[in-house]
């Protein structure tokens, strides 16, 4: 096979690394891939952004490519599955109606509330106005989001009514990219899960649980990230708990998509609250794999991603056998550039990845560019992922790597899995 990966993040790289152990595997492409996929052995980066439809589809076409595989969440919302499919081309990756799952924070919400999938309290306003008064009879704290893509960072939980103002003000003046509505939810209490799950549109098949670090600062305090650390398998999502998320949320989100006339096949990938009792919520749906979950879950999957994926798209999920795992526990740390997720630098020469890699680790690329030198070209930087029998020897080897790699105003979390330290992995 030779498969096209779209994106240049952590998350693609894991994708292209996954699917080159794959004996069936013979080249991956990245468009436009990062310093890290520019030196995996039969991977070659091609120069297309993204959004760069046309030339992907004339480079599949003519490379005899068997499989695209969509990373982010730009070209899917913007329809890249539709132009590629119009070619006769595979993708993996919903098209663009079934993207508005998570283009649209508003669109999302009403689907949540057609299927009945337990989720926030939440109201929909055009105008900044109508919108403070709201939040000023609600009180906070409270949650405010941008409608549309924010690369993680469209959410404010508001401590205050003031922050909370200030949020709404920053959406509707276009900061997040995406000003035209703004979603205010009620504040859930509890702990996140990531839980994402393939689909081929009529079979559902979840993949491992995971808690990402979304806050930039120890503690999870300071502004949200795209990701700061993961873990998983997840203890927090039981495998009682994961058959009542995919009885309560997954199946009738799949059920009603299809009511509505889209054929969804890709990852619906369903952001949680679980409250202390154990009750649970959908903070968001999103319509690709989690970064940086992928970078955690991808190490522990036995199954043969190019299989899985061709099952998604060919409709042949439910022929497939029961997806196969490795025992023990994995666990990501991202290295950012100074300053993220604010203003930051680029051009920083990185060193110490190959003593890292000798512990035995992964590190996955993702704002990073290959020059003379391998330098930072991002925000976050890398991602480095240990597996271990326990969490405790998955956190402790990918900091142990960690304290490898150097450059200019590194910065990362010295906290990441600090709720599972000394708990047993539960699948």
């Amino acid at each position: 096979m030779k498969v096209l990966v779209v994106g240049s993040g952590g998350r693609e790289h894991a994708i292209a690394w996954k699917l080159l152990r794959s004996p069936q595997v013979e080249q991956v492409f990245c468009a436009p891939g990062n310093g890290g996929t520019a030196i995996l052995d039969r991977c070659q980066n091609l120069p297309f952004s993204v959004e760069d439809f046309a030339s992907m589809g004339e480079f599949a076409r003519s490379h005899n490519i068997d499989l695209v595989v969509v990373g982010p969440e730009v070209p899917l919302a913007l329809g890249i599955t539709d132009n590629l499919q119009r070619l006769g081309i595979k993708v993996f990756g919903p098209t663009r109606a079934g993207a508005q799952i998570e283009a649209s924070k508003a669109w999302a919400k009403a689907l949540m509330q057609e299927a009945k999938i337990p989720t926030a309290k939440a109201a929909v306003f055009h105008h900044a106005a109508a919108a403070k008064d709201y939040v000023k009879a609600q009180g906070a704290p409270i949650v405010v989001k941008a409608d549309g893509l924010a690369a993680g960072k469209g959410v404010t939980v508001a401590e205050t009514v003031a922050q909370a103002h200030s949020a709404i003000d920053a959406i509707f003046q276009g900061q997040f990219g995406a000003g035209e509505f703004v979603v205010i939810e009620e504040c859930l209490v509890g702990q996140e899960a990531s839980v994402l799950a393939l689909t081929d549109g009529l079979t559902i098949r979840p993949l491992l649980p995971a808690q990402d670090h979304k806050r930039i600062g120890e503690g999870d305090t300071g502004e949200n990230t795209g990701g700061m650390g993961v873990y998983a398998p997840a203890p927090i999502v039981t495998p009682e708990l994961m058959a009542e998320i995919e009885a309560k949320v997954l199946q009738p989100a799949i059920a009603t998509l299809k009511k509505k006339g889209i054929d969804y096949r890709g990852v619906l990938y369903a952001g949680l609250m679980i409250a202390p009792n154990g009750d649970f919520k959908v903070l968001e749906f999103n319509c690709r794999f989690g970064d940086p979950e992928t970078q955690a879950i991808l190490p522990l999957l036995e199954t043969p991603l190019e299989e899985l994926l061709l099952a998604c798209v060919e409709q042949r999920l439910e022929q497939m056998p029961p997806i196969a795992w490795k025992s023990g526990a994995s666990a990501c740390v991202v290295i950012a550039a100074g300053g993220y997720p604010g203003s930051y630098e680029k051009g920083k020469v990185i060193s110490g990845i190959d003593f890292a890699e000798a512990l035995g680790t992964n590190v996955f690329h993702a704002g990073t560019k290959l020059l003379s030198d391998l330098v930072t070209d991002g925000g976050r930087v890398l991602g480095v992922t240990g597996i271990g029998e326990n969490f405790e020897q998955a956190i402790a080897l990918a900091y142990s790597a960690v304290n490898c790699i150097q450059f200019e105003k590194m910065y990362y979390r010295r906290d990441i899995g600090y709720r599972v330290q000394s708990k047993a992995v539960n699948f």
